[in-house]
Protein backbone atom coordinates (compact mmCIF):
# COMPACT_ATOMS: atom_id res chain seq x y z
CA UNK A 1 0.00 0.00 0.00
CA UNK A 2 1.34 3.32 -0.72
CA UNK A 3 0.83 4.85 2.18
CA UNK A 4 2.70 2.35 4.12
CA UNK A 5 5.48 3.37 2.16
CA UNK A 6 5.15 7.08 3.00
CA UNK A 7 5.17 6.16 6.38
CA UNK A 8 8.06 3.78 6.21
CA UNK A 9 10.28 6.29 4.07
CA UNK A 10 9.49 9.17 7.03
CA UNK A 11 10.36 6.62 9.88
CA UNK A 12 13.76 6.07 7.86
CA UNK A 13 14.36 9.74 7.03
CA UNK A 14 13.02 11.21 10.80
CA UNK A 15 13.57 10.69 14.58
CA UNK A 16 12.49 8.45 16.81
CA UNK A 17 10.82 10.97 18.99
CA UNK A 18 9.44 12.82 16.37
CA UNK A 19 8.06 9.63 13.66
CA UNK A 20 6.32 7.92 17.34
CA UNK A 21 4.92 12.05 17.88
CA UNK A 22 3.67 12.59 14.64
CA UNK A 23 3.65 9.67 11.69
CA UNK A 24 3.18 6.63 13.61
CA UNK A 25 -0.72 6.94 14.04
CA UNK A 26 -1.76 8.60 10.88
CA UNK A 27 -3.70 6.95 8.37
CA UNK A 28 -5.12 7.06 5.01
CA UNK A 29 -8.91 8.30 4.49
CA UNK A 30 -9.21 5.62 1.29
CA UNK A 31 -12.83 6.56 0.99
CA UNK A 32 -12.49 10.34 0.32
CA UNK A 33 -8.80 10.10 -1.28
CA UNK A 34 -8.63 9.85 -5.08
CA UNK A 35 -5.32 9.08 -7.26
CA UNK A 36 -4.22 12.84 -6.89
CA UNK A 37 -5.88 13.56 -3.90
CA UNK A 38 -5.04 12.47 -0.06
CA UNK A 39 -6.72 12.67 2.54
CA UNK A 40 -4.48 11.74 5.82
CA UNK A 41 -6.47 11.63 9.53
CA UNK A 42 -4.51 12.17 12.57
CA UNK A 43 -5.68 11.66 15.84
CA UNK A 44 -5.94 15.66 16.51
CA UNK A 45 -6.07 19.03 15.37
CA UNK A 46 -3.02 19.37 17.14
CA UNK A 47 -0.99 16.77 15.40
CA UNK A 48 -2.88 17.70 12.20
CA UNK A 49 -1.83 21.48 12.15
CA UNK A 50 1.36 20.69 12.81
CA UNK A 51 1.93 17.86 9.93
CA UNK A 52 0.14 20.34 7.51
CA UNK A 53 2.78 23.23 8.14
CA UNK A 54 6.11 20.81 8.47
CA UNK A 55 4.94 17.41 6.14
CA UNK A 56 3.13 18.27 3.41
CA UNK A 57 6.13 18.91 1.65
CA UNK A 58 7.75 15.82 2.23
CA UNK A 59 4.92 13.56 2.10
CA UNK A 60 4.18 14.86 -1.65
CA UNK A 61 7.67 14.51 -2.46
CA UNK A 62 7.62 10.74 -1.54
CA UNK A 63 4.14 10.15 -3.16
CA UNK A 64 5.33 11.98 -6.30
CA UNK A 65 8.63 9.45 -6.18
CA UNK A 66 6.74 6.59 -6.08
CA UNK A 67 3.51 7.32 -8.46
CA UNK A 68 4.87 10.07 -10.77
CA UNK A 69 1.52 12.26 -9.43
CA UNK A 70 1.74 15.57 -8.11
CA UNK A 71 -0.14 15.02 -5.17
CA UNK A 72 -2.68 17.76 -3.24
CA UNK A 73 -2.89 16.98 0.53
CA UNK A 74 -5.12 17.80 3.01
CA UNK A 75 -4.80 16.89 6.94
CA UNK A 76 -7.70 16.26 9.41
CA UNK A 77 -8.26 14.09 12.38
CA UNK A 78 -10.25 10.47 13.01
CA UNK A 79 -13.51 12.54 13.67
CA UNK A 80 -13.74 15.46 11.16
CA UNK A 81 -16.33 16.36 12.43
CA UNK A 82 -14.26 17.20 15.74
CA UNK A 83 -14.86 20.15 18.32
CA UNK A 84 -11.59 22.56 19.14
CA UNK A 85 -11.00 21.93 22.89
CA UNK A 86 -10.18 25.21 24.95
CA UNK A 87 -7.63 23.37 27.11
CA UNK A 88 -7.44 26.09 29.32
CA UNK A 89 -10.63 26.79 30.09
CA UNK A 90 -10.73 22.54 31.14
CA UNK A 91 -8.36 23.18 33.53
CA UNK A 92 -9.92 26.18 35.41
CA UNK A 93 -12.69 25.65 37.48
CA UNK A 94 -15.92 27.67 38.20
CA UNK A 95 -13.99 30.61 36.57
CA UNK A 96 -17.79 32.05 35.64
CA UNK A 97 -21.04 32.23 35.37
CA UNK A 98 -23.89 34.57 35.21
CA UNK A 99 -23.17 36.84 37.82
CA UNK A 100 -19.41 36.98 39.00
CA UNK A 101 -18.45 34.46 41.41
CA UNK A 102 -15.27 33.68 44.06
CA UNK A 103 -12.67 31.20 42.05
CA UNK A 104 -11.76 29.29 45.20
CA UNK A 105 -8.04 28.85 43.41
CA UNK A 106 -7.68 32.41 43.30
CA UNK A 107 -6.46 32.32 47.65
CA UNK A 108 -3.57 34.14 49.28
CA UNK A 109 -2.14 29.96 49.85
CA UNK A 110 -1.70 30.28 46.10
CA UNK A 111 -0.55 33.52 45.25
CA UNK A 112 3.19 33.70 44.77
CA UNK A 113 4.40 36.96 46.51
CA UNK A 114 7.95 38.63 45.36
CA UNK A 115 9.66 42.21 45.44
CA UNK A 116 6.63 43.30 42.98
CA UNK A 117 3.86 42.79 44.45
CA UNK A 118 5.07 42.15 48.07
CA UNK A 119 3.53 45.07 49.65
CA UNK A 120 0.20 44.61 47.95
CA UNK A 121 0.01 41.11 49.08
CA UNK A 122 0.68 41.92 52.38
CA UNK A 123 -1.76 44.97 52.48
CA UNK A 124 -4.56 42.58 51.33
CA UNK A 125 -4.12 39.75 53.68
CA UNK A 126 -4.21 42.67 56.64
CA UNK A 127 -7.38 43.50 55.08
CA UNK A 128 -8.49 40.07 55.23
CA UNK A 129 -7.54 40.02 58.71
CA UNK A 130 -9.13 42.85 59.97
CA UNK A 131 -11.64 44.40 57.32
CA UNK A 132 -12.99 47.77 57.48
CA UNK A 133 -10.74 48.77 60.00
CA UNK A 134 -7.33 49.31 58.69
CA UNK A 135 -6.87 49.99 55.20
CA UNK A 136 -10.17 51.18 54.41
CA UNK A 137 -11.08 51.82 51.07
CA UNK A 138 -8.30 49.44 49.64
CA UNK A 139 -7.19 50.43 46.16
CA UNK A 140 -5.17 48.17 44.34
CA UNK A 141 -4.05 48.97 40.39
CA UNK A 142 -1.34 47.71 37.75
CA UNK A 143 -1.24 46.11 34.58
CA UNK A 144 -2.94 43.77 32.69
CA UNK A 145 -2.21 40.03 34.20
CA UNK A 146 -0.53 41.03 37.31
CA UNK A 147 -2.47 39.34 40.07
CA UNK A 148 -5.10 41.94 40.67
CA UNK A 149 -7.91 39.80 40.85
CA UNK A 150 -6.48 36.91 42.29
CA UNK A 151 -6.10 39.09 45.30
CA UNK A 152 -8.93 40.82 45.29
CA UNK A 153 -10.30 37.03 45.50
CA UNK A 154 -8.58 36.22 47.69
CA UNK A 155 -9.57 38.92 50.03
CA UNK A 156 -13.33 37.30 49.83
CA UNK A 157 -12.33 33.99 49.78
CA UNK A 158 -10.48 34.40 53.43
CA UNK A 159 -13.71 36.02 54.47
CA UNK A 160 -16.38 33.89 52.48
CA UNK A 161 -17.86 32.44 55.63
CA UNK A 162 -17.44 35.05 57.98
CA UNK A 163 -19.30 38.29 56.05
CA UNK A 164 -21.89 38.85 53.46
CA UNK A 165 -19.99 39.51 50.11
CA UNK A 166 -21.00 41.46 46.68
CA UNK A 167 -18.13 40.64 44.31
CA UNK A 168 -18.86 42.13 40.81
CA UNK A 169 -16.57 43.99 37.81
CA UNK A 170 -17.46 47.35 36.92
CA UNK A 171 -19.51 46.20 33.97
CA UNK A 172 -21.81 44.04 36.57
CA UNK A 173 -22.39 46.88 38.79
CA UNK A 174 -23.24 49.56 35.94
CA UNK A 175 -25.22 46.32 34.31
CA UNK A 176 -27.24 45.81 37.76
CA UNK A 177 -27.42 49.83 37.99
CA UNK A 178 -29.11 50.26 34.93
CA UNK A 179 -31.46 47.24 35.39
CA UNK A 180 -32.88 48.25 38.71
CA UNK A 181 -33.74 52.20 37.47
CA UNK A 182 -35.34 50.75 34.30
CA UNK A 183 -37.46 48.63 36.63
CA UNK A 184 -37.99 50.58 39.17
CA UNK A 185 -36.28 48.13 41.56
CA UNK A 186 -33.23 50.68 43.03
CA UNK A 187 -34.39 49.01 46.52
CA UNK A 188 -32.94 45.53 45.52
CA UNK A 189 -29.74 47.17 44.12
CA UNK A 190 -29.20 49.40 47.02
CA UNK A 191 -29.74 46.02 49.33
CA UNK A 192 -27.27 44.16 47.39
CA UNK A 193 -24.49 46.83 47.17
CA UNK A 194 -25.33 49.05 50.50
CA UNK A 195 -25.77 46.60 53.16
CA UNK A 196 -23.08 44.21 52.61
CA UNK A 197 -20.11 43.54 54.46
CA UNK A 198 -17.28 43.54 51.80
CA UNK A 199 -17.87 45.09 48.69
CA UNK A 200 -15.52 44.04 45.78
CA UNK A 201 -15.32 45.86 42.26
CA UNK A 202 -12.74 45.07 39.83
CA UNK A 203 -11.92 47.42 36.99
CA UNK A 204 -13.22 50.24 38.04
CA UNK A 205 -11.81 52.46 35.56
CA UNK A 206 -14.55 51.55 33.10
CA UNK A 207 -16.57 53.77 35.24
CA UNK A 208 -14.80 56.72 33.65
CA UNK A 209 -17.64 59.13 32.11
CA UNK A 210 -20.25 57.28 33.19
CA UNK A 211 -21.41 59.53 35.40
CA UNK A 212 -25.01 58.48 36.83
CA UNK A 213 -22.99 55.13 37.74
CA UNK A 214 -20.32 57.11 39.69
CA UNK A 215 -22.92 58.96 41.12
CA UNK A 216 -24.37 56.19 42.78
CA UNK A 217 -21.62 54.11 43.52
CA UNK A 218 -20.42 57.71 45.43
CA UNK A 219 -23.47 57.25 47.70
CA UNK A 220 -22.66 53.46 47.79
CA UNK A 221 -19.19 54.46 48.71
CA UNK A 222 -19.90 57.22 51.71
CA UNK A 223 -22.65 54.80 53.20
CA UNK A 224 -20.31 51.40 53.54
CA UNK A 225 -17.46 53.56 54.74
CA UNK A 226 -19.49 55.17 57.24
CA UNK A 227 -20.83 51.73 58.56
CA UNK A 228 -17.57 50.64 58.89
CA UNK A 229 -18.26 47.72 55.96
CA UNK A 230 -14.98 47.34 54.01
CA UNK A 231 -14.25 48.60 49.91
CA UNK A 232 -11.95 47.03 47.66
CA UNK A 233 -11.57 47.62 44.35
CA UNK A 234 -8.98 47.20 41.37
CA UNK A 235 -7.78 49.37 38.28
CA UNK A 236 -5.38 49.16 35.88
CA UNK A 237 -3.95 52.49 36.80
CA UNK A 238 -3.31 54.97 39.70
CA UNK A 239 -6.83 56.60 40.58
CA UNK A 240 -5.65 60.20 39.80
CA UNK A 241 -4.86 58.82 36.45
CA UNK A 242 -8.02 57.68 35.50
CA UNK A 243 -9.48 60.36 33.07
CA UNK A 244 -13.31 60.73 33.33
CA UNK A 245 -13.38 59.52 37.41
CA UNK A 246 -15.20 62.22 39.84
CA UNK A 247 -12.54 63.77 41.47
CA UNK A 248 -15.12 63.14 44.91
CA UNK A 249 -14.59 59.49 44.31
CA UNK A 250 -10.64 59.99 43.17
CA UNK A 251 -9.95 61.80 46.68
CA UNK A 252 -12.29 58.87 48.48
CA UNK A 253 -9.82 56.30 47.29
CA UNK A 254 -6.59 58.27 48.76
CA UNK A 255 -8.19 58.40 52.22
CA UNK A 256 -7.16 54.51 52.30
CA UNK A 257 -3.99 53.13 51.14
CA UNK A 258 -3.59 52.56 47.20
CA UNK A 259 -0.73 49.88 46.28
CA UNK A 260 0.27 48.69 43.50
CA UNK A 261 1.26 45.34 41.65
CA UNK A 262 4.38 46.28 39.13
CA UNK A 263 5.84 43.34 36.27
CA UNK A 264 7.06 40.57 38.26
CA UNK A 265 10.81 39.79 38.15
CA UNK A 266 12.33 36.59 36.49
CA UNK A 267 12.96 34.89 40.13
CA UNK A 268 8.94 35.35 40.79
CA UNK A 269 7.71 34.68 37.17
CA UNK A 270 10.07 31.34 38.17
CA UNK A 271 7.90 30.88 41.03
CA UNK A 272 4.35 31.38 39.70
CA UNK A 273 4.75 28.84 37.29
CA UNK A 274 6.33 26.29 40.06
CA UNK A 275 3.02 27.35 41.84
CA UNK A 276 0.77 26.78 38.89
CA UNK A 277 2.14 23.61 37.92
CA UNK A 278 2.29 22.54 41.42
CA UNK A 279 -1.81 23.58 41.63
CA UNK A 280 -2.56 21.71 38.65
CA UNK A 281 -0.32 18.43 39.60
CA UNK A 282 1.97 19.25 36.26
CA UNK A 283 5.60 17.90 36.06
CA UNK A 284 7.39 19.97 34.45
CA UNK A 285 11.22 20.44 34.10
CA UNK A 286 13.59 23.53 35.50
CA UNK A 287 14.75 23.87 32.18
CA UNK A 288 11.07 24.47 30.93
CA UNK A 289 10.14 25.97 33.37
CA UNK A 290 13.18 29.15 32.83
CA UNK A 291 12.39 28.95 29.23
CA UNK A 292 9.09 29.92 29.61
CA UNK A 293 9.94 32.44 32.21
CA UNK A 294 12.32 34.20 30.18
CA UNK A 295 10.60 34.06 26.69
CA UNK A 296 7.07 35.24 27.83
CA UNK A 297 6.41 38.54 28.91
CA UNK A 298 5.20 39.95 32.23
CA UNK A 299 1.52 39.07 32.11
CA UNK A 300 1.23 36.18 34.30
CA UNK A 301 -2.34 35.26 32.23
CA UNK A 302 -0.05 34.31 29.78
CA UNK A 303 2.35 32.75 31.39
CA UNK A 304 -0.78 30.34 32.84
CA UNK A 305 -2.02 29.87 29.46
CA UNK A 306 1.23 28.70 28.02
CA UNK A 307 1.53 26.06 30.77
CA UNK A 308 -2.03 25.04 30.02
CA UNK A 309 -1.10 24.88 26.33
CA UNK A 310 1.88 22.76 26.77
CA UNK A 311 0.52 20.15 29.17
CA UNK A 312 -2.52 20.04 26.63
CA UNK A 313 -0.38 19.40 23.84
CA UNK A 314 1.45 16.85 25.76
CA UNK A 315 -1.34 14.71 26.70
CA UNK A 316 -2.73 14.59 23.46
CA UNK A 317 0.01 13.31 21.33
CA UNK A 318 1.15 11.67 24.71
CA UNK A 319 4.71 12.67 24.82
CA UNK A 320 6.57 14.30 27.86
CA UNK A 321 6.75 18.00 28.62
CA UNK A 322 10.97 18.19 27.56
CA UNK A 323 12.46 21.48 26.59
CA UNK A 324 12.56 20.53 22.69
CA UNK A 325 8.90 20.37 22.56
CA UNK A 326 8.10 23.57 24.24
CA UNK A 327 9.89 25.26 22.16
CA UNK A 328 8.42 23.71 19.34
CA UNK A 329 5.30 24.84 20.49
CA UNK A 330 6.75 28.13 20.94
CA UNK A 331 8.19 28.16 17.48
CA UNK A 332 5.11 30.49 15.76
CA UNK A 333 4.93 32.96 19.20
CA UNK A 334 9.05 33.70 18.56
CA UNK A 335 9.33 36.67 16.63
CA UNK A 336 11.91 36.44 13.97
CA UNK A 337 12.53 40.04 13.16
CA UNK A 338 15.71 41.69 13.21
CA UNK A 339 16.43 44.00 16.07
CA UNK A 340 18.32 46.97 15.74
CA UNK A 341 21.20 47.92 18.11
CA UNK A 342 19.04 51.04 19.21
CA UNK A 343 16.96 49.07 20.54
CA UNK A 344 19.39 47.38 22.44
CA UNK A 345 20.83 50.34 24.12
CA UNK A 346 17.75 51.59 25.29
CA UNK A 347 17.02 47.92 26.79
CA UNK A 348 20.55 47.87 28.24
CA UNK A 349 20.35 51.54 30.01
CA UNK A 350 16.89 50.53 31.43
CA UNK A 351 18.05 47.31 32.59
CA UNK A 352 21.27 48.80 34.22
CA UNK A 353 20.06 52.08 35.14
CA UNK A 354 22.75 53.80 33.03
CA UNK A 355 22.54 56.58 30.49
CA UNK A 356 23.11 55.13 26.51
CA UNK A 357 26.35 57.70 26.56
CA UNK A 358 27.65 56.05 29.62
CA UNK A 359 27.65 52.47 28.29
CA UNK A 360 29.38 53.93 24.87
CA UNK A 361 31.73 55.59 26.55
CA UNK A 362 35.27 54.62 27.53
CA UNK A 363 34.95 53.65 31.25
CA UNK A 364 36.60 50.92 33.63
CA UNK A 365 33.85 50.68 36.24
CA UNK A 366 32.39 47.41 36.92
CA UNK A 367 28.75 48.04 36.25
CA UNK A 368 29.48 49.73 33.04
CA UNK A 369 31.81 47.32 31.85
CA UNK A 370 28.86 44.70 32.42
CA UNK A 371 26.72 46.39 30.78
CA UNK A 372 28.22 47.31 27.61
CA UNK A 373 29.54 43.42 27.68
CA UNK A 374 25.80 42.49 27.86
CA UNK A 375 24.99 44.93 24.84
CA UNK A 376 27.58 43.64 22.72
CA UNK A 377 26.64 39.86 23.20
CA UNK A 378 23.09 40.99 22.69
CA UNK A 379 23.78 42.86 19.89
CA UNK A 380 25.98 39.51 18.22
CA UNK A 381 23.32 37.31 18.97
CA UNK A 382 20.52 39.36 17.69
CA UNK A 383 21.73 41.26 14.95
CA UNK A 384 23.29 40.98 11.40
CA UNK A 385 25.80 43.55 12.20
CA UNK A 386 29.35 42.33 11.93
CA UNK A 387 31.90 42.48 14.81
CA UNK A 388 33.28 45.36 12.70
CA UNK A 389 30.07 47.75 13.05
CA UNK A 390 29.36 46.40 16.44
CA UNK A 391 32.73 47.60 17.69
CA UNK A 392 31.98 51.07 16.08
CA UNK A 393 28.68 51.41 17.87
CA UNK A 394 30.24 50.71 21.38
CA UNK A 395 33.32 52.70 20.68
CA UNK A 396 35.46 49.89 20.78
CA UNK A 397 39.06 49.80 19.13
CA UNK A 398 37.88 47.05 16.58
CA UNK A 399 36.42 43.34 15.41
CA UNK A 400 38.70 41.72 18.23
CA UNK A 401 37.94 43.91 20.99
CA UNK A 402 33.98 42.49 20.74
CA UNK A 403 35.28 38.81 20.47
CA UNK A 404 37.14 39.76 23.43
CA UNK A 405 34.07 41.08 25.24
CA UNK A 406 32.37 38.34 24.29
CA UNK A 407 34.77 35.31 25.12
CA UNK A 408 34.57 37.28 28.83
CA UNK A 409 30.91 37.36 28.92
CA UNK A 410 30.04 34.23 27.94
CA UNK A 411 32.12 33.13 30.77
CA UNK A 412 30.41 34.33 33.32
CA UNK A 413 27.19 33.02 31.57
CA UNK A 414 28.51 29.66 32.02
CA UNK A 415 29.69 30.27 35.67
CA UNK A 416 26.32 32.22 36.54
CA UNK A 417 22.81 30.40 36.22
CA UNK A 418 20.87 33.22 37.89
CA UNK A 419 22.89 35.27 35.40
CA UNK A 420 22.27 33.58 32.36
CA UNK A 421 18.43 33.69 33.35
CA UNK A 422 18.69 37.40 33.29
CA UNK A 423 20.47 37.80 30.24
CA UNK A 424 17.68 35.12 28.22
CA UNK A 425 15.04 37.66 29.52
CA UNK A 426 16.72 40.42 28.31
CA UNK A 427 16.80 38.95 24.93
CA UNK A 428 13.19 38.05 25.05
CA UNK A 429 12.28 41.82 25.66
CA UNK A 430 14.71 42.92 23.02
CA UNK A 431 12.37 40.93 20.64
CA UNK A 432 9.01 41.72 22.24
CA UNK A 433 10.71 45.70 21.90
CA UNK A 434 11.32 45.40 18.79
CA UNK A 435 7.85 44.22 17.81
CA UNK A 436 5.88 46.84 19.02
Amino acid sequence: MIFNKIKSSLQASEDELNYNRYIKNLRLNQEKSTSNFLVIEAPNIYIATYLKRHYTKKIANIYQRETNIQPEITFTTYNSNYQKINYEESIKKDISNSTATLIPEFTFESFVDGPSNLFAYNTAKAVANSPGTLYNPLFIYGGVGLGKTHLLQAIGNALKNKLNITYVTSEQFMNDFTYNIRNKTMEDFHKKYRQCDLLLIDDIQFFADRTKTQEEFFHTFNELIANKKQICVTADRHPKKILGIDKRISTRFEQGVITEIQPPELSTKIAIIRKKCEINNIQMPEDVITFIATTLNNNIREIEGMITQTYAMANMIGTKIDLDFTKEIFKDQMDNKEIDLDTIIKLISKEFNLKPSEIIAKSRKPAIVLAKRTGIFLARELTKKSTTQIAKFFGLKDHSAVSHAIKAFNKKIKEDNEFKNRIEELKNKAKQNSSE
